[in-house]
């Protein structure tokens, strides 16, 4: 898998949550947080249907790009390169590290017990 860069992710993660979108709907949605060229957006998006990250359908005017790589697949990739880099490979580490940090919620401490006591059972 070709490893999305910053601003490639922020559009799988628009399409992911939006779906099938054209360069515009997707340019609107990241102009809500930071300034961003049409074009740009084109640009990246044109590079990524190369890259195989996404698909355009050019069956009518307006083109419309989907995902073809999922969320889950490329949050596993991302994750294992960060616990291989900077963790030494050590998953206990990542998740002490990352829940140190003091900002995960109830609801999130709750799925977290919970994941935990599956393992514990056997049930991956």
């Amino acid at each position: 898998m070709t490893k999305p860069t910053e601003s490639e992710l922020e559009i799988l993660r628009i399409l992911w949550a939006k779906g099938p979108s054209s360069v515009r709907a997707v340019n609107d949605i990241i102009n809500e947080s930071k300034d961003s060229g049409y074009t740009t957006t084109l640009k990246i998006m044109q590079i990524m249907v190369q890259k195989g990250l996404v698909d355009r359908d050019e069956s009518s005017r307006t083109h419309i790009y989907r995902a073809l790589i999922g969320q889950e697949k490329v949050q596993t990739a991302m994750l294992d390169k960060l616990m291989d880099t900077a963790f030494g490979g050590s998953a206990s580490q990542l998740v002490l590290q990352a829940l140190g940090r003091g900002d995960t919620s109830k609801q999130e401490l709750e799925e977290i017990k919970a994941l935990i006591k599956k393992l514990e059972n056997g049930n991956q």
